[in-house]
């Protein structure tokens, strides 16, 4: 059995997909039509603009979804497609590129949702107050405890649970700071402050949940091809309304990812299939299916070994 999964913020780079753009036109039309959705030469920064712009989570968002999309599509031309699966998920933002791929959105609505939503977190807590820091060498359920314990009356919550040893932790800068101080001292391997803009996945992104509520409810949302596995559930999820739901609730609630790889492999997939720009996801899903067979499609490559 195979999933086919997708990646999320932190992967971004410069150029990303120019590749595969230039060699299938499938790829390319991805790269219009998130142009012509959003107003704008998105492409531009992603092919030809600076780090530092598209890191920019409104930017950086719709972009990750652009290459997920254009390398998808380049593997439809190939002959494969989301029926060469039998699960989807994406990490965070990267679960809106599996469900496009799914064909549970549209491309249009796709970038125009992870446009807003990159607004809408960016601008649900002012820049400076909030934090994220990964901490390594030590499993879910000690992190989550030494973050409660370290609150002291702010917010600071395991955040995504990446692998059986790199759990995130988001909320208040100070809070953040303070649990990562700790964790140190409870026998992490490392810890890390991340360069992002905002705390993402905490009870500090609910004005952005607010804001993805209401736009999802706009939104068509078709039953997936195949099951999504979802991010707050770490299980599988085909009905229309309750993806809806967990996409709200995505926004502040934790990214259950190692749960999410354990459980595919419990259900029988052997094979990854990390479709966009980089292969964090690879690492981790390593870490978690050990035996797993794990391949990303990136650039065309990619694509022509699968074709052996």
């Amino acid at each position: 059995m195979r999933a086919f999964v997708f990646p999320g913020q932190g992967a971004q780079t410069i150029g990303m997909g120019r590749e595969l753009a230039e060699a299938y036109p499938a790829a390319r039309d991805v790269f219009d039509q998130v142009d012509e959705a959003l107003g704008e030469k998105l492409s531009d920064l992603i092919w030809d603009g600076d780090i530092e712009t598209l890191t920019l989570t409104q930017n950086a968002q719709p972009a990750l979804m652009a290459a997920s999309m254009a390398a998808f599509r380049a593997l439809e031309a190939e002959g494969f497609g989301i029926h060469d699966a039998n699960y989807v998920a994406g990490h965070s933002l990267g679960e809106y590129s599996a469900l496009c791929a799914a064909g549970s959105l549209s491309l249009e609505d796709t970038a125009r949702l992870l446009r807003l939503r990159g607004q809408a977190m960016q601008e649900a807590v002012p820049v400076g107050q909030g934090a994220m820091a990964a901490v390594l060498g030590l499993d879910f359920e000690t992190v989550d405890r030494i973050a409660r314990e370290a609150a002291g009356g702010e917010v600071v919550q395991a955040a995504n649970d990446n692998d059986p040893a790199q759990v995130v932790i988001s909320g208040h800068r100070g809070a953040v700071e303070r649990a990562a101080a700790a964790a140190k001292e409870a026998g992490a391997k490392r810890t890390l402050m991340l360069p992002v803009s905002a705390p993402f996945h905490s009870v500090l992104m609910q004005p952005a949940a607010a804001v993805m509520a209401d736009a999802l409810a706009g939104v068509d949302i078709q039953p997936p091809a195949v099951p999504l596995i979802a991010n707050v559930r770490a299980e599988a999820v085909i009905e229309p309304g309750a993806i809806r739901r967990l996409l709200v609730e995505q926004v502040t609630g934790t990214v259950r990812w190692r749960e999410s790889i354990a459980n595919l492999a419990e259900a029988g997939v052997t094979e990854f299939w990390e479709i966009g720009a980089g292969k964090a996801l690879s690492g981790m899903i390593k870490r978690t299916a050990r035996d797993a067979v794990v391949r990303n499609i990136g650039v065309p490559g990619d694509i022509a070994a699968l074709k052996g």
